[in-house]
């Protein structure tokens, strides 16, 4: 149980650090952009194309970090009146609804994917670029984020056991 939460930490911060390379990487084609079209009235032409690309995988690859830093939206208003064995339990409930939720967005974002790959579905736009190379990034954050919603969960039943009264 140790290594699984320990791994799924470790691929959520991954996660977080690769989202964070793809934010710089669309910040240096959008100032790139700029900067071909002020000095001399060019264009990229893939600019809005990618940092599109970009901003979808970013936001998939880091829903694993958002999840473990605790930075989803939440309603813990609940969860302050509750005593704190009910609110861990009331947690538990969130994180497998979660994590079954994430399985069935795992699964579809995957076969979106494989779709792609399968039928080498190529961009419109003038780069031509094969789809299933930006839409790769979907199934891979969102299997991130289930084995986050599963670690979430066992960290949650670890601290669940621990609150336990003491049977002599």
């Amino acid at each position: 149980m140790k290594r699984l939460i320990a791994f799924s930490d470790k691929l959520s911060n991954f996660g977080g650090n690769l989202s964070g390379i793809m934010m710089i990487i669309g910040l240096i084609l959008v100032v790139s952009e700029i900067l071909v079209r002020g000095l001399f009235s060019k264009t990229l032409y893939i600019t809005e194309e990618y940092t599109g690309y970009l901003m979808a995988g970013l936001t998939y690859v880091a829903l694993g970090y958002t999840l473990k830093e605790k930075g989803h939206i939440r309603m813990t208003f609940l969860l302050t009146y509750l005593p704190e064995r009910k609110r861990l339990v009331l947690e538990m409930v969130c994180f497998a609804i979660g994590f079954s939720f994430s399985i069935g967005l795992t699964y579809v974002t995957f076969m979106f994917f494989l779709d792609s790959l399968m039928s080498g579905s190529r961009s419109m736009q003038v780069s031509g670029t094969p789809l299933a190379i930006p839409q790769f990034f979907l199934p891979f954050g969102a299997s991130i984020m289930t084995l986050q919603f599963l670690a979430e969960f066992l960290k949650t039943w670890k601290a669940f056991k621990e609150k336990s009264p003491v049977k002599e």
